[in-house]
């Protein structure tokens, strides 16, 4: 049993009658949760109705830093209400990207602090995106006291010192396909290190597909070779890291796709 933990199933990419058969073909690879995600109000309200009609999908709602400078307070007012659904999980994604800088990092900084504030006062895990921003995302999620919830580092990809840090803060690691790149080094030696209590598996489809399907678009059913790939790293069975990531997913938010 495997559980995606961070999948877009909602957008351009992927058409709405297309859902399902991406689904199905999941779950014929063993692949029965996942954690499906919300990039700003409009994409987190589909998200959240994909969620309470399709079992074995739960929801992530949020602005990404991508979208942070549509932030306002009618959007916070807005998102608080839907994330009081109980199919939603976490809150996010939320961070900081200083890659592309599609926001300005003013915006991706207070979008992402006053994210962090409504997952204290829900009481609900975060799901960040950290991308070029590494000691930023750390700082900000130590000022704004974010351990109170603790959540995922999506799409894990930075070094040993940057994962002791978020471990420190009750963060979960959850490796994507680039821990099926052989050149990305430090992602592989922390997916090898991490607590096995802390980590977790996900494709962040549809981007960034692991190795066989590096370059082409990633999907759901994907995730069973980044598991493959990290349990080798571990020196571990396929099975146990199945089984070891669900029941982390499951002690983080309260839910395997079991339940």
């Amino acid at each position: 049993m495997l559980v995606d933990a961070h999948c877009h199933l909602t957008g351009s990419h992927l058409a709405a009658d297309q859902v399902e058969a991406t689904l199905l073909r999941a779950r014929n690879q063993g692949v029965t949760g996942f954690i499906a995600v919300g990039t700003d109000l409009d994409d987190s309200r589909a998200v959240l109705d994909l969620a309470t009609q399709t079992p074995g999908v739960q929801a992530s709602l949020g602005v990404h830093p991508h979208e942070a400078k549509s932030w306002s307070p009618e959007t916070e007012a807005a998102l608080r209400v839907l994330v009081a659904a109980p199919s939603v999980r976490f809150i996010g994604e939320t961070g900081l990207d200083w890659h592309y800088d599609l926001s300005p990092r003013e915006d991706q900084e207070a979008a992402f602090r006053a994210q962090i504030r409504l997952a204290k006062a829900i009481r609900k895990p975060l799901m960040i995106h950290t991308r070029s921003a590494p000691e930023a995302t750390l700082r900000i999620l130590e000022e704004e006291g974010a351990e109170a919830v603790r959540g995922i580092i999506h799409c894990f990809s930075e070094d040993r010192a940057f994962a002791g840090r978020a471990l420190e803060l009750g963060f979960y690691l959850s490796f994507s396909g680039i821990a099926t790149f052989k050149k990305a080094e430090a992602v592989r030696d922390v997916a090898a290190w991490a607590p096995g209590d802390r980590i977790l598996v996900e494709t962040d489809a549809p981007f960034l597909a692991p190795v066989p399907y590096r370059g082409k678009p990633n999907e759901p059913g994907f995730v069973r070779f980044t598991a493959e790939a990290v349990a080798e790293l571990r020196g571990i069975p396929m099975a146990k890291l199945a089984e070891l990531t669900t029941r982390n997913l499951e002690a983080l938010c309260g839910w395997a796709p079991s339940s």
